[in-house]
């Protein structure tokens, strides 16, 4: 399947790209929304796209033909940013997108063993380079520590019958493909619910993917140093695909854009400053059923976004 940017007018649209702007795309990916966002730049205008993955870094180079603008493509975990901001010479930014979903090509290789409609080696890393892999992950958590990762990043109702599976199941031969891993998943949860509203494997995929790029770890501090980053007027702008993503983006949005003025019926105090950042979506932005019916991997993403003043 051919890489489909989710939400892509909604979240160029948003950032209101200046024509000779900075624009980082803090999740390169299929480099469908930096594409969207290069053409509307011209020759002054800069983007910087990180990601983990060399693939995507490699097809972003091979799709710049036709763009006036400059661009860098970086191999970097949006954690690191500022270093990357620095290192360029950069000091404010325009804007910034996260899009924090998956790309169509990780997720439709097979080698890269983030599916759980294809068999393939148990790794599920977005950097290849990257030490932990799911097959460690299944192999040598204890039994204790994968229920609470199914349950806290997976949300997986049977998450202790599914991790007690996992562990009585090693003991007898390393789980070692992505196709052993859905087994002992089905073969631990009720037939009923197998696939009730989707493939009952895609909670505990997501929450192993999760602790394999510690995804959820960084990315509050993350979305704090690209808003840092903005000029005035400047958006970020995040578009996430799970509750847990979602709930971060939020929280960390209405930290930024907090109003504190203690009782609404007294003068504001003398040291109120203030905040710097005001909603530019006052609701999650979602794709309309035409967007579902044409991806359905859309279904579940959220956009959100503020301004600095």
């Amino acid at each position: 399947m051919a890489h489909i940017p989710v939400l892509l007018k909604e979240a160029v649209d948003i950032l209101d790209i200046k024509p000779s702007g900075t624009y980082l795309d803090m999740t390169l990916g299929g480099f469908g929304h930096g594409r969207a966002i290069c053409e509307r730049l011209n020759e002054d205008g800069r983007y910087i796209g990180l990601d983990l993955d060399d693939d995507a870094i490699k097809r972003a180079e091979a799709l710049t033909g036709g763009l006036r603008c400059e661009t860098r493509f970086v191999k970097s975990d949006y954690c690191d940013l500022d270093k990357v901001l620095d290192e360029l010479d950069i000091g404010k930014i325009d804007g910034c997108l996260a899009d924090l979903g998956l790309s169509s090509f990780q997720i439709d290789d097979p080698k890269r063993g983030f599916s759980y409609m294809e068999d393939g080696p148990l790794d599920m890393r977005m950097d290849p380079e990257g030490a932990l892999t799911a097959e460690t992950v299944v192999n040598t958590y204890s039994e204790e520590a994968l229920r609470k990762l199914l349950s806290e990043y997976g949300e997986e109702r049977y998450a202790a019958s599914i991790a007690r599976g996992i562990v009585r199941e090693r003991a007898r031969g390393r789980i070692d493909t992505t196709a052993k891993l859905v087994s002992v998943i089905e073969n631990n949860i009720p037939a009923s619910y197998r696939y009730r509203g989707g493939n009952a494997s895609a909670r505990t995929f997501q929450a192993v993917r999760i602790e394999v790029n510690g995804e959820l770890v960084n990315l509050s501090g993350a979305i704090e140093k690209a808003a840092s980053r903005l000029d005035h007027g400047g958006v970020i702008a995040v578009i996430s695909f799970h509750s847990l993503e979602d709930r971060i983006v939020k929280k960390t949005f209405a930290g930024l854009t907090r109003v504190d003025d203690g009782d609404k019926n007294l003068p504001l105090p003398t040291d109120y400053v203030a905040p710097e950042y005001v909603p530019a979506t006052r609701s999650p932005i979602t794709p309309g059923d035409e967007e579902i019916a044409a991806n359905p991997r859309s279904r579940s993403a959220r956009l959100r976004a503020v301004r600095k003043k």
